[in-house]
């Protein structure tokens, strides 16, 4: 076969996704390889289809255990011969596969990094014929990355002990920086390089400040997704543990997922949302990364994440499928803090909080949100309104005279010779008399009360945007209020840099409207109720099978089943992402299925 014919054969996919097919010619003529995907772009794919198509079997290096027996399952349920070694196999297990291997009766070995730098797996594989190595998750490599992990920085042991063997590095979030250091850490030779478009054109982004009535929020937003499956992701353990009681509380069934909880109860709580027993989560950012359900309809932070690429991450597990998803954001600048904090000890603090800075600004800049994540990760966005966040669809209510606004704050910052916290200021521009103002005599300078109109919670956030767009500096041990050069600049009137955006301040945002999104597919052409007798029949086969539900079928390929009511096995082999294997596994099942709610 060839490999469209393996796509069709084995995935039930008739084309190839942007990209795929070059990376897959990379492999199949063993160049190495760099390959920049987004979450839903079908990377996966990139590396698993050539092992078919070689002889020998590929090494696929990966992170988490979790990510490895969910990709090793959703192979095997395509009748392809793989294989995993990691630490959650007991010793007969291991020895069993490590057979498999030498009988060269596996086609893809999944490894965890730290297994390699072991010399009886290096000689275990130096003792069979390899195709390939597969890098994935490749940015862990990095530390100007996320989620770096030194085992990784030890995987230049590839090229050193496996020599003339391709490596093909995988990633689906990589910034330029990253991408450089991936080449020059993995010893990659002339790599060729596949840059996927960053930008997810089916996710909708919303960014609102937390206050205290957030609950409301959250629960409009499930309300919305009533019986669709969403994560709700808190910075801290105790925050997981409180928010998914008080949704208990209000019927909302849900599960906690943290690090604090023990590992059988971690385990069975991610086993109910992979099988979809339960359709909300409410977890740390601990939970996620080996999840590939599909149908994920929307992503909470009750909380900001501490970069970029955590937030591209953790928004990029909504609308694998490509369909309509929207992710919502409520933070505070308290946030900041205690990001700043959880890193205070880290060897690569002042990478992290470099980046922290940048996840900030991204909440407190009011501009096109797609626009700002394409070009942090080097990359233009085609079109001046993306029509799928919250400033693109005029939701964001801006302040008409924000360099006037600005200038205010700035000026009662420095005429208490930036020593006060942002409470402070706000109680002097309000005219606000208490006992520190009065104590300081701060109610005798010139900016108190200039903006005695404004509401407190108006200032309060105007001053979290002056901070994250760096016009104010906030003083990491006290927490106390600085001006910028920038804001320096702004307060004598003059002209900020070519470089730097002009300066905007936002109200708190109250309206929403009905999405509106580029490129995504529409689910509306399928049979409703055959849709949920189908989806019921996954969720019991997934019980029987003890697998993720997606595994057995994406809510794509049960959405064409309901669109096209195939009643024989000839017509159920057309539906999206059919192959042989799934035909010969599930074909009968759902055709009888089908044939019997169509016809009554």
């Amino acid at each position: 076969m060839n490999k469209l014919e393996v796509l069709n054969s084995y995935w039930g996919y008739d084309a190839f996704l942007p990209f795929q097919e070059k990376a897959i010619d990379s492999i199949l003529d063993d160049h190495d390889t760099l390959t920049v995907l987004p979450t839903g772009g079908g990377k996966s794919i990139c590396f698993q289809l050539p092992a078919l198509l070689k002889e020998g079997m590929a090494v696929i290096i990966s992170p988490l255990i979790s990510l490895m027996k969910d990709q090793v399952d959703s192979l095997h349920d395509l009748g392809i011969s793989a294989r995993y070694l990691n630490s959650s196999l007991e010793f007969g297990e291991q020895k069993k596969i490590v057979a498999e291997v030498r009988a060269s009766r596996v086609k893809l070995l999944y490894l965890a990094p730290e297994r390699l730098a072991l010399e009886q797996t290096k000689s275990l594989l130096q003792s069979v014929s390899l195709s390939y190595f597969v890098v994935d998750e490749a940015h862990c490599i990095s530390h100007w990355g996320h989620n770096f992990r030194e085992d990784y920085r030890n995987l230049q042991v590839i090229k050193e002990a496996f020599k003339n063997i391709a490596v093909h590095a995988f990633t689906a979030t990589a910034t330029p920086e990253v991408r450089a250091d991936i080449v020059k850490q993995l010893k990659l030779v002339e790599p060729h390089l596949y840059l996927g478009a960053i930008d997810r054109p089916n996710l909708a982004y919303r960014v609102k400040t937390r206050e205290s009535n957030y609950l409301t929020h959250i629960a409009e937003i499930l309300n919305t997704y009533k019986d669709e499956a969403g994560i709700i992701y808190c910075i801290r353990r105790k925050d997981v543990d409180e928010l998914s009681q008080r949704l208990t509380d209000l019927g909302y069934k849900n599960l906690p997922y943290h690090a604090g909880l023990n590992d059988e109860i971690r385990t069975r709580n991610q086993n109910a949302f992979s099988q979809e027993k339960i359709n909300i989560m409410v977890a740390t950012v601990a939970f996620g990364m080996g999840i590939d359900r599909s149908n994920i309809r929307y992503i909470i932070h009750l909380g900001m994440p501490k970069s970029i690429e955590h937030y591209q991450q953790e928004t990029g597990r909504a609308g694998r499928d490509g369909l309509n998803s929207a992710c919502y954001l409520f933070y505070q600048g308290g946030d900041y803090r205690t990001w700043e904090y959880l890193v205070r000890e880290a060897v690569d603090r002042e990478t992290l909080l470099k980046k922290l800075k940048e996840m900030y600004n991204y909440c407190s800049y009011p501009e096109c949100r797609h626009k700002y994540l394409s070009n942090y990760f080097g990359q233009e966005l085609p079109t001046d309104n993306c029509g799928a966040c919250d400033y693109c669809l005029n939701e964001l209510e801006m302040i008409k005279n924000p360099a006037e606004v600005s200038r205010k704050i700035i000026s009662a910052v420095r005429e208490v010779n930036e020593r006060f916290g942002a409470d402070h200021i706000v109680n002097i521009l309000t005219a606000n008399e208490n006992e520190n103002v009065t104590r300081w005599r701060h109610n005798k300078i010139t900016s108190f009360g200039i903006m005695r109109s404004e509401k407190k919670t108006t200032i309060r956030y105007a001053i979290e945007q002056l901070v994250g767009q760096g016009y104010l500096a906030r003083e990491l041990e006290h927490y106390t209020l600085s001006v910028t050069a920038k804001g320096s600049a702004l307060q004598r009137g003059e002209w900020i840099p070519k470089l730097a955006s002009p300066i905007m301040i936002r109200k708190i945002a109250r309206k929403e409207k009905k999405e509106a999104y580029r490129g995504a597919e529409t689910s509306n052409n399928y049979d409703q109720a055959v849709f949920e007798k189908l989806r019921n029949k996954r969720r019991e086969l997934a019980e029987r099978k003890k697998t993720p539900a997606y595994i057995i079928f994406s809510d794509k390929s049960l959405w064409d089943m309901a669109h096209k009511k195939p009643v024989t096995l000839a017509a159920f082999q057309h539906v999206y992402g059919v192959g042989e294997q799934k035909l010969e596994q599930y074909g009968e099942e759902f055709v009888s299925l089908i044939k019997q709610v169509t016809s009554g």
